[in-house]
């Protein structure tokens, strides 16, 4: 599984990222490069500056990084969106899944 999530760029997005894998909830996390990003909220367009989340995990793992993602974000509403992984290299998806055991 892949969980799509941004965070504001002054979260420390390497900490968050850190504490997902050190408790073995993903394997890995991409910080990707502070963004622009244009939303509604509360009715009005907002603009700010993100960061984007790209976290990997397995399915038996998404329920306990969920839990743990909603302790540690920071917004009121933050993105989780979960994509299955339908195919992948079977080296990458064994270590993906040793990686959160």
């Amino acid at each position: 599984m892949i969980v799509l999530t941004t965070l504001g760029s002054g979260t420390d997005g390497m900490a968050f990222a850190r504490v997902l894998v050190d408790e073995r909830l993903a394997a890995c996390v991409n910080v990707l490069p502070v963004m622009r990003s244009v939303y509604w909220w509360k009715g009005v367009v907002e603009e700010d500056a993100e960061q984007q989340l790209l976290i990997k995990t397995t399915s038996n793992r998404v329920a306990a990084l969920e839990a743990r993602f909603h302790e540690l974000h920071p917004y009121e509403v933050p993105e989780f969106i979960v994509v299955n992984i339908s195919a992948g290299s079977p080296e990458y998806l064994a270590w993906l899944g040793e990686s959160v055991r």
